[in-house]
């Protein structure tokens, strides 16, 4: 059974080694499979890439929380800081940006970007949407929100919208169990300065096509819990127990003793 998946995986791969280096396609179905880098035109290690100025002091902020013969420990926050600038996704530039200022080789921060899902290393829209597909939210519906968002936009799982605004992907576990399903937005419209990462939970196929639209005309949905009978957290309808203040806890009286 093993034998054949490694069989076909290797295949998948050869046929993508076949295919034109310039075919954008290619390019992300191969750096996805293996975690490799293919350079293309707006993804290079010899374009420039620095942080802006007001984030220069942010970087500076972030270094001063670590000692500084760890510098190496700000990567993540170094990386996630340059996604924000960079519209939510990281070229090899970017990385090798962040590898200097903790003064470390290229690969160390190569690894981390290419280890958490959270990091994008192919273009996202400017609003990018993550459907949670764990087991909580699938039995409530995760798929049929992901196909709901996908058919409004046209686009498959990765892919960009014509006009720049929006892309779909997945993310595993979110901690909204309770909520499920739920699906959250990062916001790159405005940049670092402007960058929101929220969550929308119990959605329905119809609500987060309302959401898309919302977010298409510059508005601001309110985040959080979509279902009006709930109270972040709290049971559908309101709480049926534990509707007093609880008892104190007994205690010995010690001076009897």
């Amino acid at each position: 059974m093993l034998g054949r998946l490694a069989a076909k995986r290797l295949l998948e791969i050869r046929q993508v080694l076949r295919q034109p280096q310039s075919s954008s396609q290619a390019s992300r179905s191969f750096s996805t499979a293996l975690n490799y880098h293919l350079d293309s035109p707006d993804n290079k290690p010899d374009l420039p890439w620095e942080f802006s100025e007001a984030n220069k002091s942010k970087v500076k902020e972030i270094l001063s929380y670590y000692p500084s013969n760890y510098k190496q420990s700000a990567v993540i926050p170094l990386l996630d800081l340059a996604q924000q600038q960079h519209g939510g996704w990281l070229p090899v530039s970017a990385m090798n940006a962040v590898a200097k200022v903790i003064e470390v080789a290229p690969i160390r921060v190569y690894e981390v970007a290419t280890f958490y899902s959270m990091f994008n290393r192919a273009k996202v829209g400017k609003y990018h949407l993550l459907v949670c597909g764990t087991t909580p939210c699938m039995i409530r519906g995760s798929r049929e929100i992901e196909s709901a968002l996908l058919d409004h936009l046209g686009v498959k799982r990765g892919e960009v919208t014509k006009d720049g605004l929006f892309s779909v992907g997945e993310m595993e576990c979110m901690g909204c169990c309770v909520n499920a399903p739920m699906i959250t937005v990062a916001d790159y419209s405005n940049g670092s300065e402007g960058y929101t990462y929220n969550y929308f939970e119990d959605v329905t196929p119809e609500k987060v096509v309302e959401i898309v639209e919302k977010l298409r005309k510059g508005e601001k949905p309110p985040h959080g819990t979509q279902n009006p009978k709930r109270i972040k957290c709290g049971p559908d309808g309101g709480n049926t127990t534990l509707l007093g203040e609880p008892k104190p806890p007994q205690f010995r009286d010690l001076d009897a003793c």
